[in-house]
């Protein structure tokens, strides 16, 4: 299941994830670290929501 930025509409994609911020392919949305935020617009994981 994809999850989507309310802020700035990123779409992060659990079979893609986020190799350029180091997050490999295949991490479920909810094994994604504390820390990580949207790649585009900075915000937390709180700010996502399903697709």
């Amino acid at each position: 299941m994809s999850y989507v930025c309310v802020l700035c509409d990123y779409v992060y994609d659990p079979e893609v994830g986020d190799p350029e911020n180091g997050i490999p392919a295949g991490t479920a949305f909810e094994d994604l670290p504390e820390e990580w935020t949207c790649p585009q617009c900075g915000v937390g994981v709180e700010q996502f929501e399903e697709l």
